[in-house]
């Protein structure tokens, strides 16, 4: 297990609108980063996400190494807790991974912005730099 607890969170960033940024500040620290937790053990948790279109997930936080691969295809919008909006095209089978290092995180949602089902696949280490945050 990690060995750093992280648990000062950041506030808002500028440009949300007045919803999601009380959305954010509430949810700092929110380690539910899919909609379903389908398995876990001493070393992974596994996630389930599931966004139907217009559907999103709210603000969750990133401190475990992980990776997520798209199990279908599709389009979706985040917002980041440094400022950013990213718009992105997935295709089935498209993977990344993800690092965090010690008092390292990252705090997003994700939106589906396209007309079919988004689905992902979530692994997140438990043996990561970071204590997994409660789910």
């Amino acid at each position: 297990m990690g060995t750093i607890v992280i648990n000062s969170w950041p506030e808002a960033p500028q440009g949300l609108d007045l919803d999601r940024a009380r959305e954010f500040v509430a949810n700092a620290g929110n380690g539910r980063v899919g909609s379903k937790l389908v398995s876990e053990t001493d070393r992974v948790r596994v996630w389930s996400l599931t966004l139907k279109p217009s559907e999103r997930i709210g603000f969750h936080t990133h401190v475990l190494d992980y990776f997520w691969t798209a199990v279908t295809g599709g389009s979706a919008r985040s917002h980041y807790g440094d400022g950013r909006i990213a718009e992105t095209i997935y295709k089935p089978g498209d993977t990344q991974h993800h690092a965090y290092g010690p008092g390292e995180f990252m705090t997003h949602d994700l939106e589906n912005i396209g007309t079919t089902d988004l689905i992902f696949t979530t692994v997140e280490f438990k043996d990561s730099a970071n204590a997994p945050l409660s789910v």
